[in-house]
């Protein structure tokens, strides 16, 4: 009896965190699209920069990087960072947005960048979403919790035997 209480209450709770996914990875996608609109600028305007010295965008990143000066060597590699993450960025988000909605989480939990992640988690706001996804994914999870609890139980049921509680069908099961 106390196992079938308890597997309910971890379902309840696993249920309710699992309807969380759904909205963290709508808050990160929201992230994504902040930090891709921002790295996005910085990269016009190098490559204007770029531009104006008659240079395409990689031959002015190999110039900077070949530079003796630190400074401008420095910022040949961040400008070649700020590009690859802009690219990761836009693959992750073009892949979560063209996804059916369970697979977002899964699109998400790949290839997450750890920086926006933290980000999301520090400005997070639990809601209750109302959607098909939330609602799956509360089940899924909810249905996952009881059953961990159920697994884990079992030894602890066999070993302890049932103490108290009635056996077979004359006593009521």
């Amino acid at each position: 009896m106390f196992v079938r209480r308890l597997a309910l209450a971890i379902a309840l709770i696993a249920g309710l965190v699992g309807s969380q996914g759904p909205e963290f990875a709508q808050q990160y996608r929201q992230r994504i699209g902040g930090a891709l609109d921002e790295l996005k600028r910085i990269v016009a305007d190098f490559d204007d920069e770029a531009a104006r010295e008659g240079l395409a965008p990689p031959q002015a990143i190999v110039r900077l990087e070949r530079n003796s000066d630190p400074l401008a060597s420095e910022r040949g590699r961040d400008m070649a960072q700020a590009i690859a993450r802009a690219d990761r960025l836009q693959e992750q988000l073009d892949a979560m947005q063209s996804s059916g909605p369970m697979n977002r989480l899964f699109v998400m939990a790949k290839d997450f960048d750890p920086e926006i992640a933290q980000r999301t988690l520090d400005g997070y706001e639990p809601a209750a979403p109302l959607s098909l996804e939330a609602l799956t994914a509360a089940g899924l999870a909810a249905i996952w919790g009881w059953a961990a609890t159920h697994l884990f139980a079992w030894p602890i049921r066999r070993l302890g035997g049932d103490r108290g509680q009635p056996q077979g069908k004359a006593a009521g099961r």
